[in-house]
């Protein structure tokens, strides 16, 4: 594999053309972000740590029949992935009020959800990724009913079992974000799976785990990530 001309670069990764027009390399950076890009920083290490992360948890969801765009690890920030048209429509999954609900519902952090809640937003930086619903998606052909429909499907799917892995190595998955696209007619998980786009809360102490530490001025951030890939190496190296 041949690294090419450098195509994109995001609040959190490069992407780069490779020799196989059906693969692209994304390396991941150690640049933090918040509130649309109004906060900015650094979590040393971070890129390092979510590609693994992200590789593991890709992988672990592909064993469960959740068609994934991760190719290969190639190095401690890259990583080989199926190249992916896109859809401009974020899922996020929540399995307890926090964040920009508990402000728009009105309802205290941690508050029990009666059932998960999808949400979808418009993925447009300039636009602040705005909440959208499905009309807004299919009005605007962002995506096609049966696209929807498949995106649903396995955002419950990818809820349900890392729930329950996250579970297993004492955390708690409060939501997370995820986006799509197509590959070969198929509609496939991409971008990336980390404590940049999940909350992750211990399920004891209820330490928050992820960007929020960030966000909020916490502190540790490097720590909290870390701490996350070691629980998340350690349960799958004693499969």
């Amino acid at each position: 594999m041949k690294k090419g001309e450098m195509l994109y670069e995001g609040k959190a990764k490069k992407v780069y053309s490779t020799d196989d027009s059906g693969a692209l390399l994304l390396t991941y950076k150690d640049d933090a972000t918040a509130f649309d890009g109004a906060k900015k920083g650094t979590i040393r290490d971070k890129g390092i740590i979510n590609n693994r992360v992200s590789c593991l948890l890709f992988k672990l969801l592909e064993r469960e029949g959740i068609e994934t765009h991760f190719l290969k690890w190639v190095d401690e920030r890259s990583v080989l992935v199926k190249r992916l048209e896109m859809l401009p429509v974020e899922v996020v999954v929540r399995n307890l009020v926090a964040g920009s609900l508990a402000k728009r519902c009105g309802r205290e952090e941690g508050s029990e959800l009666q059932r998960p809640v999808i949400e979808l937003y418009y993925k447009d930086d300039s636009l602040h990724d705005p909440m959208i619903n499905e009309s807004h998606a299919l009005a605007m052909g962002w995506a096609t009913e049966e696209q929807l429909r498949i995106m649903k499907e396995k955002a419950f799917k990818i809820n349900n079992i890392l729930r329950s892995f996250f579970d297993s190595i004492g955390i708690i998955l409060v939501d997370f974000k995820i986006e799509f696209g197509v590959f070969q007619g198929r509609v496939v998980l991409g971008d990336e799976i980390s404590p940049d786009t999940c909350r992750l809360w211990d399920k004891e102490s209820l330490e928050k785990l992820d960007k929020d530490r960030f966000r909020r001025d916490l502190g540790k951030e490097e720590e909290a990530y870390r701490e996350v890939a070691r629980r998340i190496e350690k349960a799958l190296r004693e499969e």
